[in-house]
């Protein structure tokens, strides 16, 4: 199943995961990234409980993280559209969003795969929105020419993140509870950390 048909059929809180877990998965970019998203994922697991105070108050400590350029600011405007109301429709289109934005910023923090560099050498706004989309619903090239399943010219920091949104969506699909909620986590923690890295080693070269 595609990530676009998962999205579709995701209740509440896989919505709100899948959204969650690719704003942490961002969160390298901020220069003090801390545990921001973390008391959001409890409320989570609360559902309409908690969600909205939760959501309140990482959107506060979100705004007194450090921002190292323009592209933290996006994770930060993604936390900011976040609905507070706990409802299917507005997660829905949010947690879309998120995985859109999710995949556009580790495409330019890869190392190989499709790019669409402006005469300034910035990243136009959209630049990637026919690329992103054929991953998001598996109609990709194979290579040559050949249909295919899978990201399209995609490098290794963009499939390893097209992959854990899929899983995470499919995880919770499927695990009902704090576990399913736990796995989701750990897989964005393992994303977080592949994008520090990537991260820590373009500050070096450029330093």
């Amino acid at each position: 199943m595609s990530l676009v048909e998962l999205i579709v059929q995701a209740d509440e809180r896989g919505l709100a995961a899948s959204g969650v877990a690719c704003l942490d998965r961002c969160l390298p970019l901020l220069a003090d990234e801390g545990e921001v998203l973390r008391p959001l994922w409890s409320g989570i697991a609360d559902g309409a409980e908690t969600w909205a105070p939760r959501l309140a108050a990482a959107r506060e400590t979100m705004e007194a993280a450090v921002i190292s350029d323009e592209t933290a600011v996006l994770v930060r405007k993604m936390l900011a559209a976040a609905p507070s109301e706990w409802s299917a429709e507005p997660l829905r289109a949010w947690s879309d969003s998120c995985s859109v934005v999710a995949l556009e910023i580790h495409q330019q923090f890869d190392v190989v795969g499709d790019r669409a560099i402006g005469a300034a050498g910035t990243v136009a706004a959209g630049a990637y929105s026919d690329w992103v989309e054929r991953c998001r619903t598996g109609v990709a090239d194979g290579g040559e020419g050949k249909p295919g399943i899978g990201p399209f010219t995609a490098g290794p920091l963009v499939s390893g993140e097209l992959r854990r949104q899929i899983q995470i969506l499919e995880i919770l699909s499927e695990t009902a509870g704090a576990a399913g909620l736990r796995q989701a986590l750990d897989l964005s923690i393992e994303g977080r950390r592949v994008l520090r890295a990537v991260v820590s080693r373009r500050t070096r070269a450029q330093g």
